[in-house]
């Protein structure tokens, strides 16, 4: 009887034993859950919750795969330069030789040169190559008056101006000077015995006296 009774109360001692274990973890788990949800609360699931209620980036991708190279902007074609037409630039001497050329096909004399009759020649050229056009002879007409250091010359020979522009080549300035009434005297006149001619940029200048 008494073995029964001490194998009760050890019994109740185990059990007794075993509850009171239970209890303590019960309780401990309780204290981790309440910890565990304060810490989350208050740190990692904060931010891991602010994280997903940020705003989302949208991301444009580029027209372009990334495997394949980017393509160079299609380079700014160059203008082209186009040159002027050359001006024709025939030579005093080239008209020159041509009028006297011209004179004895018609079968008049050559001219002579002398040089006072270039002076006035040269005068002329360089201003019809300032003004850029032919005068209608007003600046021969007046030349005298202008300048008296040159009127010597206005009173020793009877004086002829003949003016030609835009000529291709001097055999052209000849054939128009040939082709316009009044123009024609410097080739078919006789009575010129001196003369001069300059030319420059498609300006011709002939100077005729007797």
């Amino acid at each position: 009887m008494k073995l029964i009774f001490r194998s009760l109360i050890y019994v109740s001692k185990v059990f007794a034993l075993s509850a009171l274990c239970s209890l303590v973890l019960s309780f401990t788990y309780f204290l981790g859950y309440i910890s565990g949800y304060s810490y989350c609360a208050n740190s990692v699931c904060q931010f891991l919750s602010d994280t997903q209620d940020k705003p989302i980036v949208e991301f444009t991708p580029s027209p372009f795969p990334s495997f394949l190279p980017t393509p160079k902007s299609t380079p700014t074609p160059k203008t082209m330069v186009v040159k002027p037409e050359t001006k024709a630039n025939w030579s005093g001497p080239e008209l020159w030789e041509a009028v006297n050329a011209r004179r004895q096909q018609l079968g008049v004399n050559p001219l002579n040169s002398q040089s006072e009759l270039c002076t006035i020649a040269s005068i002329r050229l360089n201003e019809l190559l300032d003004l850029g056009k032919l005068d209608g002879h007003e600046g021969f007409s007046s030349l005298a008056e202008r300048r008296p250091d040159l009127k010597w010359i206005f009173e020793k020979y009877n004086i002829s101006e003949f003016l030609v522009s835009g000529a291709k080549s001097a055999q052209d300035a000849v054939a128009l000077w040939e082709n316009t009434l009044g123009h024609k005297k410097l080739l078919t006149g006789g009575e010129y015995v001196w003369g001069c001619v300059y030319a420059q940029n498609s300006f011709g200048v002939a100077i005729a006296a007797y």
